[in-house]
């Protein structure tokens, strides 16, 4: 069974003209607001409320990598939203990344993000300056995916370092009511 999304919207504010040395004093200032990411790209903040929506998808993507990556045997670490950084320039906190293949290491291998309000192609300039090989952006139960190349980011139809993944039936999984349904589903698909 499949839910429809009431799509609760995430609160976002864009600010132009910071400096790196202002972002980091934003970012100490909601250091302990869980819930809240920042965003930085040469010398534009963005502050963004997630909605509970938004972390029901994101915790619920964790899930069922998780299971393919056990189903597979595929040795991975998630990396959650941690933060990446290149001084001066960027910084940038994805909803989920991983580490495929690795313990560890920078920068990820995967990042994803759960887009309501923004995480628009434009973020990709910002993975881009962090060297990020691959960035999903799940929107209205769609995965697009982008792989870095030397031109910068293009979109693909599968994703490189999960290339066996179904990327349909991860999307059709996403969108169930019930998570112990999906995480079912989603398990006889890759099994089957």
């Amino acid at each position: 069974m499949t839910q429809t999304l009431l799509r609760s919207l995430d609160q976002r504010f864009i600010h132009s003209g910071i400096s790196w040395e202002q972002f980091k004093l934003i970012q100490q200032g909601f250091s302990e607001s869980p819930g809240i990411k920042l965003f930085y790209y040469r010398g534009e903040v963005e502050i963004l409320a997630v909605s509970e929506d938004h972390e029901a998808i994101s915790r619920t993507l964790t899930i069922l990598l998780a299971v393919y990556f056990d189903i597979k045997d595929i040795e991975f670490k998630p990396t959650g939203s941690r933060t990446l950084e290149t001084e001066g320039e960027a910084s940038i906190q994805a909803d989920e990344s991983y580490l495929i293949g690795r313990s560890t290491g920078t920068p990820p291998d995967l990042s994803v993000e759960v887009v309501f309000t923004s995480g628009t192609v434009r973020k990709l300039e910002r993975y881009r300056v962090l060297g990020v090989a691959e960035v999903w952006f799940w929107e209205d139960g769609v995965l697009a995916i982008y792989r870095l190349g030397s031109e910068g980011y293009e979109k693909i139809s599968a994703s490189v370092v999960l290339p066996d993944l179904d990327i349909n039936l991860l999307c059709r999984c996403l969108l169930m009511a019930s998570s112990v349904e999906a995480m079912r589903e989603f398990r006889r698909g890759i099994a089957g």
